[in-house]
């Protein structure tokens, strides 16, 4: 069937609004009317070429998303035609030896690593642009009016839920709150500073709420970014590029931060977090640098204060359970989602909402069908 949607032909130029092929679900495979999706720094990567996941051409960019299930293949149980999901960009396999000890974010399944790379669990793509294979952004492809993806990566929510508001949850959200819940099980009245208040960081700045942490110290160059985070429970804000963001977090909190998170990928920035722990301090990084990209780092104090530095892959999430939970804070109001959308665009302003998010004017967009 066609459909439109928001192509990638060449790296650095304007997607183009065409019409495409989209194929049937295979076996295990779920085709998802798509709702919303949300406008991610990922995305904002493969547009420029700098992605380690996007090198193949034509290219359907897109991965913050929920729909509603219009077609399943053979063997599919979860899930059924008419069905409200978010679409979770980690489809785990459950056999692998990560998925066995529940590890399920860093699941090494062959589907898994497939749909990383943009292709199905055979190996080949249900999209056609002109009659060439076209791959959709780990295995999703969201700028687009259907999304051919496996049913592991769909989690469902009750009818009539807010899906230009709830697909947030499959990347931003659960990254953020996930790496302050999960990861680094922040607990309630530690200190901690978050570098980075895109919209990522924004939900880090949130997990930090929800635990009670204190102080919770929002770092960034941008002063529309950092007034965000304080509104969302950030209690102090630190411009970077006017003074030494590692030196005003041991000044605010006396002693360095108990939790540093790194919501960018800029090494040089993972360095400042190092730097800013306190003794016995945790630094998360969340943010991907580029292959490649290393940072000077003082190995003493990380001895001599047993200080550490460790990776968050999204939120170290358990997709089935954290989402659900996660929609239930929402309609707690203890999850705030509405306030993290600064505009929503319909699909032939895609190019546009990623010159907003580049010039910094988003803490998060919606290509809303």
């Amino acid at each position: 069937m066609q459909m439109r949607a928001a192509v990638l032909t060449e790296f650095g130029a304007p997607m183009e609004i065409r019409e495409i092929e989209v194929g049937n679900p295979g076996p295990g495979e779920v085709r998802v009317r798509i709702r919303a999706s949300g406008v991610c720094g990922s995305d904002l990567k493969a547009l420029d070429g700098k992605s380690p996941v996007v090198r193949n051409l034509p290219f359907v960019l897109g991965h913050e998303s929920a729909g509603i299930v219009e077609r399943t293949g053979s063997g599919v149980s979860r899930v059924k035609p008419g069905d409200h999901v978010i679409i979770a960009m980690n489809g785990p396999c459950g056999q692998c030896r990560n998925c066995s000890a529940g590890r399920f974010h860093l699941c090494g399944g062959a589907a898994r690593l497939a749909a990383i790379m943009g292709l199905m669990a055979d190996g080949t793509t249900r999209l056609r642009v002109d009659g060439v294979p076209a791959r959709p952004m780990i295995g999703i492809g969201a700028f687009a009016e259907y999304a051919v993806v496996g049913e592991s990566m769909c989690v469902w929510i009750a009818p009539g839920s807010p899906l230009d508001v709830l697909c947030l949850l499959a990347c931003g959200v659960v990254t953020g709150v996930g790496a302050v819940l999960n990861t680094a099980r922040v607990p309630a009245g530690a200190s901690m500073a978050v570098f980075g208040t895109g919209g990522v960081g924004l939900n880090v700045v949130q997990g930090g709420a929800m635990v009670a942490a204190h102080p919770i110290i929002a770092v960034d160059v941008k002063p529309a970014r950092l007034e965000h985070a304080l509104a969302l429970g950030a209690t102090h804000a630190v411009d970077a590029s006017k003074e030494d963001p590692a030196a005003a977090i041991r000044r605010i909190t006396g002693r360095g931060a108990d939790f540093t998170f790194v919501a960018v990928g800029n090494a040089p920035a993972v360095g400042q977090a190092a730097d800013a722990l306190a003794p016995g301090g945790t630094c998360v990084v969340i943010g991907v640098p580029p292959t490649g990209q290393t940072f000077p780092l003082d190995l003493r104090p990380l001895v001599t204060g047993e200080r550490a530095i460790v990776g968050s892959s999204y939120g170290s999430a358990r997709t089935r359970e954290d989402l659900p939970r996660l929609v239930t804070l929402y309609q707690a109001g203890k999850l705030k989602i509405d306030e993290l959308i600064t505009k929503r665009y319909g699909l032939e302003e895609a190019n546009e909402a990623f010159r907003a998010l580049a010039a910094g004017e988003l803490g998060r967009g919606l290509i809303v069908f």
